[in-house]
């Protein structure tokens, strides 16, 4: 399996650029990752890398369109506001604590080592995630007479939710990020999968069935999700 990285010059500036090939790609394909703004380039088995490079260049212009549309770093750190289902939470450090993380009173109170910080509050937050998902995506698959398998929570980069042929719901935790509705969005957007595999009438029929005002909050995701990969 190929693997490079390569640097790419963008004119204004130069990335790093991974260049790896994919058995099951079939075509070139070009991606940054809206976390960190990694730029990958995957290609079929048996191409060249030339190719990818060749492949990446002819798109500097869409690169840098896309690397500036990444939002700076919001380190989950004391003093720092996060938004958990909508509400604004500051987190304060309270390092003679022994109680892990406590959300209250639009605070989240964390304690431990300041180093620690960043990562209990990440593990909150994910658990946060689990406990607003897993019983709408219980509700929702009862309305269509579907049972979900595995429900899991990730921190996926590429996109917000999926469901696997077998009726596995994956979703990322940074939908905790974003107003409460836009995760029910989702919720309803894998659900409704359990039924129509594609994305065809049917498919955004039973989504609006299910929730009228799924519009709008598809929209919000598309115009603010990337800031939720802000927060580290």
């Amino acid at each position: 399996m190929t693997r490079e990285v390569h640097q790419l010059d963008l004119g204004d500036r130069t990335v790093p650029l991974l260049v790896a090939s994919h058995p099951n790609a079939k075509r070139i394909g070009l991606r940054v990752d809206r976390g960190d703004g990694r730029v990958r380039v995957t290609i079929p088995r048996g191409a060249r890398v030339a190719d990818g490079l060749r492949f990446a260049k002819a798109r500097t212009a869409w690169l840098r369109r896309h690397l500036d549309a990444i939002p700076e770093t919001v380190p989950l750190v004391d003093g720092t506001r996060v938004p958990v289902l909508g509400r604004e939470h500051v987190i304060r450090h309270e390092p003679d604590g022994r109680f892990g993380v406590r959300r209250e009173d639009g605070v989240l109170r964390v304690s431990g080592a300041a180093d620690h910080v960043p990562r209990r509050v990440t593990d909150h937050l994910k658990r946060e995630a689990r406990a607003a998902i897993r019983p709408q995506v219980q509700a929702y698959a009862a309305r269509i007479g579907h049972t979900p398998g595995r429900i899991s929570v990730r921190d996926t980069r590429s996109r917000w939710g999926s469901c696997s042929a077998r009726g596995e719901l994956s979703f990322s935790w940074r939908l905790v990020l974003a107003p409460e509705p836009v995760l029910t969005y989702l919720v309803v957007h894998e659900v409704a999968h359990l039924r129509h595999r594609d994305h065809g009438p049917g498919f955004w029929s039973l989504v609006r069935g299910l929730m009228p005002e799924a519009d709008a909050q598809r929209r919000w995701l598309r115009e603010n999700g990337s800031r939720l990969f802000a927060y580290r």
